[in-house]
């Protein structure tokens, strides 16, 4: 990474600073999409080995927040869908940055990473540690409030767009079985959370935003409890055995929950085509299942679908 000529970052309390990381050895350079391309969050990107250092270019405008986590591992996915809310609630003062550590290793390696998932800054190029493993979502909000203000400290106050308007008319309130899910969701409390969208469904069975609802929450607890030993012991199993239906639909739920899409739909794809009977409908309406997760106008389900229509006839 190349050395800013101007002042050095100076951290507030509670940030501390380490030298600039040495990612020179990244030489391969694509332009990095726009915030928006992918995720929960218009502010949010996945990054590569290629794309990482434009990303690196916009620390001079906003900080930028890169979380390195293991599309292997539950933990990464929901610190990262976390960091996706609280960019949304900055309003484009702040970009995400999603790293895979498992196919970018020279990212990880370059910050000196030694466990997953792991969370840095970078203000003008200069890195500034936030936080390892799990942490609550108003201290990660804590951390954030403060590295907008060192950012602001070295003239790093710029928007990437999109920032809410004061003036603007508040987003009408949820419906209350909706905001009672979204209240267990943020609670912990999944099983809760799904016992409100059935009841939304049950009082409205066309309510196509508890469908949505449901489907994540179902993903989420089949997800939750799955360490990163057991998860490739599930990978390990479903290599072994194209017949293990179970294993072929948690290593799907994985793949999803890891930001890996296609693989996840085309594994359940390929089973399809391959098998009969209860097994075969169980898997379409998994993957039916995982289309709303994903959101169905999303092209990489129109795809999935078309495939899964040659697969079914």
């Amino acid at each position: 990474m190349s050395q800013n000529s101007s002042a050095p970052v100076n951290p507030t309390p509670g940030i501390n600073l380490r030298g600039a990381v040495d990612l020179s050895a990244l030489k391969n350079r694509a332009a990095a999409p726009a915030p928006g391309a992918n995720g929960g969050s218009p502010y949010a990107v996945d990054v590569n080995e290629q794309s990482f250092q434009e990303f690196v270019g916009l620390s001079q405008k906003v900080p930028v927040v890169v979380a390195l986590g293991s599309g292997r591992s539950n933990q990464s996915a929901m610190i990262n869908a976390m960091l996706e809310r609280l960019m949304n609630d900055f309003g484009g003062k702040i970009a995400l940055g999603r790293v895979d550590a498992d196919t970018s290793p020279q990212i990880a390696a370059a910050f000196g990473v030694v466990s997953l998932p792991t969370v840095v800054a970078l203000v003008k190029g200069q890195p500034v540690p936030l936080f390892e493993g799990d942490m609550p979502a108003e201290q990660v909000k804590e951390l954030l409030d403060e590295l907008l203000k060192v950012a602001a400290s070295n003239g790093v106050t710029g928007n990437l767009g999109g920032a809410p308007d004061p003036g603007a008319a508040a987003a009408p309130p949820l419906p209350p079985l909706h905001q009672a899910a979204y209240d267990a969701i943020e609670a912990g409390d999944l099983l809760a959370a799904q016992e409100a969208y059935e009841k939304a469904l049950a009082e409205k069975p066309n309510d196509a935003d508890a469908k949505v609802g449901l489907a994540q929450v179902h993903l989420m607890r089949r997800t939750a409890e799955l360490d990163v030993d057991q998860a490739q012991s599930l990978r390990t199993r479903a290599a072994q055995d194209p017949d293990d239906l179970e294993a072929q639909l948690a290593v799907a739920d994985l793949d999803v929950t890891g930001g890996h899409v296609e693989d996840a739909f085309a594994r359940i794809v390929k089973f399809i085509s391959l098998h009969f009977g209860p097994e075969r409908e169980t898997a379409r309406v998994r993957l039916l299942e995982l289309f709303d997760v994903i959101g169905v106008s999303d092209p990489r389900v129109s795809v999935s679908r078309q495939a899964l229509a040659r697969a079914l006839f």
